[in-house]
């Protein structure tokens, strides 16, 4: 793979919409490295929200959403070393987070919600979804993602 490395795995200033780029003529090999990435969020969950953010575009995948692939496998080859780090001197006290982005995606307004668990410092649960409704207010979205979060606890 040509092109200069890149210290992100996602330009997170374009908005990725169904109607972003030009539609690729067959969808198979954007399906196939798409799968191979989901495949590498198990043990490099820095790229989990960028990969969970192109599986969206399986189906109608364009020309700007390979391309926004291709930058996660630069990222990739930027930081091959990453990844979990599990400590032999931890303190085992459980922490958790969640958080929400309210009305994040384009296509349908539906907001994101996300947690994450760690024992001392290692992660060992997380989680990003698309909620199943619209939602009304900022609060309603964190509501729910603390909800999720307390499911998941």
């Amino acid at each position: 793979m040509e092109g200069k490395a890149v210290s992100t795995p996602m330009e997170y200033t374009i908005k990725l919409t169904k109607s972003t780029g030009t539609p690729l003529n067959s969808v198979s090999e954007y399906r196939r490295l798409v799968e191979r990435l989901l495949y590498l969020t198990n043990t490099r969950p820095d790229i989990g929200y960028a990969v969970g953010r192109l599986s969206q575009f399986l189906e109608c995948a364009t020309d700007k959403h390979f391309e926004a692939a291709i930058r996660v496998l630069k990222y990739l080859k930027n930081e091959p070393v990453l990844g979990l780090m599990f400590s032999s001197q931890t303190d085992l006290e459980p922490t958790g987070f969640s958080d929400s982005n309210w009305g994040t995606c384009s296509d349908t307004r539906r907001s994101i919600s996300s947690y994450c668990f760690f024992i001392g410092t290692a992660i060992v649960s997380w989680k990003s979804k698309k909620q199943n409704i619209v939602a009304v207010s900022s609060c309603e979205v964190e509501y729910r993602a603390l909800a999720m979060a307390t499911m998941e606890a």
